[in-house]
């Protein structure tokens, strides 16, 4: 498989497919305690590497730390920090680090909520070795400005963003914008959240 970097400031090297963990790993761990290192597995196996979470996401981060025991270097996490308090922020950011080996490769602010105060945060610890690079998310377009705004900060240097055929508007500005300041894209919801499918998996 051809391998893309994650933008060119980024220094992540990321395939082009990627993996959500929303109600997925739940699910999984639902169905017995080897089902969720069975389905990283099956993913990696598959040749994709790069595992997106956040705490938003009920035991998703924390499920996916134990799945990738042992093979933690097979796997680029993204993850997240939800919240709107910088003290929860870093009790979010510890635990993560906690849970996926003492380093994430993407560290994002989830829908840009209290994004200025979280950025200070993931700037020490990319600082410290700890985070690889950082990104900022949201999935409404009405949000766009304020994200384009951010972009051109230069504080960041990846974006995630809802992308599949009905859902454009990042076309206009947002993806031209990204590739004039090298950030990766992260697509989140590909195929409409299911719509695009002609049978959605359980």
């Amino acid at each position: 498989m051809q391998r893309r970097g994650l933008g060119s400031k980024s220094g992540v090297e990321v395939p082009a497919i990627g993996v959500g963990t929303w109600q997925t790993l739940e699910r999984a761990a639902a169905r017995g305690a080897a089902a969720v290192p069975d389905l990283a597995g099956a993913a990696i196996a598959a040749d994709a590497n790069l595992f997106d979470s956040s705490p938003m996401y009920g035991r998703a981060e924390r499920l996916l730390g134990e799945a990738l025991e042992g093979r933690r270097d097979q796997a680029l996490v993204a993850t997240k920090i939800w919240t709107p308090s910088a003290e929860e922020g870093r009790r979010q950011a510890e635990r993560a680090l906690g849970w996926f080996g003492g380093h994430v490769d993407l560290y994002q602010v989830h829908n840009l909520v209290a994004w200025r105060e979280h950025l200070d945060l993931l700037e020490r610890l990319r600082a410290e070795g700890r985070v690889t690079a950082i990104g900022v998310t949201h999935l409404s377009p009405r949000a766009f400005d304020e994200l384009a705004q951010v972009m051109q900060d230069g504080r960041v240097q990846a974006i995630q963003v809802p992308y599949n055929a009905l859902e454009r508007e990042v076309e206009r500005r947002i993806l031209p914008l990204a590739t004039d300041l090298g950030l990766g894209v992260v697509v989140m919801r590909p195929f409409a959240q299911g719509r695009l499918l002609r049978r959605q998996p359980d």
